[in-house]
């Protein structure tokens, strides 16, 4: 089973404030859902819940969700209490596929980031005000810019998708 990431992150590794996502990018959104369609994903509870609620569980995936409160429930989706349980779930559903996207967020990046095997980064132009950051990443990554965006009627900001592999 291969464990990717998939984040999107500004100049300073920040992801999010205020259990919200900063920017509105459909180029990015739309990646995110083409490379994550038909795989396992694991999300931490506070990332799922910042997911509107009409696309909760995300669809035509298996969600898996971490969450240390043992009554938390989520419906459609699988609740664990800890990384190692999400991965054997995971496992479990490799049938279905042989990857597993984590999705986030912070905690969960920081929990993963060893064990992955790929990462999807989505680098955002600038700095924004942040509250959740993606952990550094070491230099044992190789790394691909995978798709360009520029600023346009749609976009407010200019991002690079980059793959990095070990």
């Amino acid at each position: 089973m291969d464990i990717k990431l998939i984040v999107a992150h500004d100049e300073n590794n920040g992801i999010g404030k205020d259990n919200r996502l900063i920017w509105r990018l459909p180029a990015d959104m739309k990646f995110f859902k083409d490379k994550t369609l038909d795989h396992c994903i694991i999300t931490g509870r506070k990332n799922y819940e910042s997911i509107p609620e009409k696309f909760r569980p995300l669809p035509d995936r298996i969600n898996i969700v971490v969450s240390r409160d043992p009554n938390y429930k989520a419906d459609g989706a699988i609740v664990v209490s800890s990384i190692g349980e999400a991965l054997g779930h995971a496992n479990f559903h490799k049938d279905f596929s042989e990857n597993v996207f984590v999705i986030g967020g912070g905690e969960i990046y920081k929990q993963t980031i060893e064990e992955a095997d790929e990462m999807y980064i989505t680098h955002v132009k600038g700095n924004f005000d942040a509250d959740v950051f993606f952990p550094e990443i070491d230099s044992n990554w190789t790394k691909k810019i995978i798709q360009r965006q520029s600023i346009d009627e749609k976009h407010l900001y200019e991002f690079d998708i980059v793959k990095y592999t070990r």
